[in-house]
C-alpha cells in the first residue's frame, strides 16, 4: 500500500526529461522531478521517497526528508500567516499548513509550536494541528505497561507538572515531583510510563526506581570518585542541575545513593566534598 504523507518504495515505470513517473498503484503514476532523480537512474529501479501535494493539489514525490511526516509529532516554526491559517517549516518546498480550526491559540509568525501531523482524507491534502487531544489519545488501553521505556516530547506545562506526547500516539503527564532536571516545551527525551490510572490516563516519569536503579547510580558514582582521584564536589548540597548533569539522576536518588554508601563506609561525607574510602 503506497502512503501520503510517508516514505514509500516506488518502482521507476517512464523516464521524461522532466524527470521519471513512479508507480504509485492505486494513485497511478507520481512525478519525481529531475533535480532529485539518482544519477543512473533506470526504468524497474525502485526509489525510496516522500509522497505529498505540492503548490497545486497535485501528487509529488521527493527524495527529500521532511522534518515530520504523517502520523507523528514536531516542533515547528511558523514562517507565515494568512486568511487561510498558519504555514510551517517542516523542511519541504511547499510549506506546512494549520488551518484555524486546528490551532489551539491563535499563531503567531516565528513561533514554534508543537503540533501533530494528518492526512485528509477526503483532499489528500497534509495538515498539521496543535490541538493535540483531537489527534492523540488520552487514554491507555492497554497500550503501555509500567517501567515500559517511550519517547516523549514536552507539549505543554500546568499546574500539575508537564504535558507529553507518547511515541506519536497518546499523551501524559510527568508530575513535578518526578521532574530533576530542566524541561522545555519542545523537547524531545526518552522518559517511562509510572502508572495507568484507573481513569486509564497516563503518568509518566523520567527515571525508573528499584533496587537495580540504585545498584547502577552508586556505580556511576564510585567510578566518578575513582575517576577524580577518590575526591567529589558533588554533595547532597549540589544543586539538581549538576546533579543531573553528571549522573542524569534527581537530587532526592543521589542524596538516597550517598547514604547507602556512607551507610556501608564507602565514603564521608562532608560540607564541601564527598571521599572514597574504600576501593572495593
Amino acid at each position: 500500500m503506497i502512503y501520503i504523507g510517508r516514505r514509500n518504495h516506488l518502482r521507476v515505470n517512464k523516464i521524461v526529461d522532466f524527470g521519471v513517473y513512479l508507480d504509485a498503484q492505486a494513485l497511478d503514476n507520481i512525478l519525481l522531478p529531475k533535480r532529485y532523480v539518482p544519477e543512473g537512474c533506470k526504468i524497474g529501479d525502485s526509489i525510496t521517497v516522500f509522497i505529498y501535494a505540492d503548490s497545486d493539489d497535485l501528487l509529488i514525490a521527493t527524495t527529500e526528508i521532511p522534518k515530520v511526516m504523517v502520523g507523528e509529532c514536531a516542533l515547528l516554526e511558523v514562517l507565515e500567516t494568512n486568511k487561510v491559517g498558519a504555514f510551517l517549516d517542516w523542511g519541504l518546498p511547499k510549506d506546512l499548513l494549520v488551518p484555524f480550526n486546528e490551532q489551539h491559540k491563535p499563531m503567531q509568525a516565528g513561533n514554534h509550536y508543537v503540533v501533530y501531523v494528518a492526512l485528509d482524507e477526503h483532499s489528500d491534502r497534509i495538515v498539521a494541528s496543535s490541538r493535540l487531544s483531537r489527534h492523540l489519545d488520552e487514554y491507555s488501553h492497554n497500550d503501555f505497561k509500567p517501567k515500559q521505556a517511550v519517547e516523549l516530547l514536552i507539549c505543554g506545562k500546568s499546574e500539575l507538572g508537564f504535558k507529553a506526547v507518547i511515541n506519536n500516539t497518546h499523551l501524559g503527564l510527568i508530575y513535578h515531583d518526578d521532574v530533576f532536571q530542566p524541561l522545555k516545551y519542545g523537547q524531545s527525551i526518552t522518559g517511562y510510563i509510572k502508572e495507568v490510572r484507573p481513569d486509564k490516563k497516563i503518568n509518566l516519569t523520567l527515571q525508573l526506581g528499584g533496587q537495580r536503579s540504585r545498584d547502577d547510580l552508586t556505580d556511576k558514582i564510585l567510578a566518578h570518585l575513582r575517576a577524580q582521584g577518590g575526591i567529589s564536589t558533588i554533595t547532597d548540597a549540589s544543586t539538581p542541575d549538576v546533579i543531573y548533569k553528571t549522573f542524569h539522576t534527581s537530587k532526592k536518588n543521589y542524596k538516597k545513593a550517598l547514604g547507602a554508601l556512607y551507610k556501608q563506609r564507602v565514603i564521608s561525607i562532608e560540607k564541601h566534598q564527598v571521599t572514597l574510602l574504600s576501593t572495593d
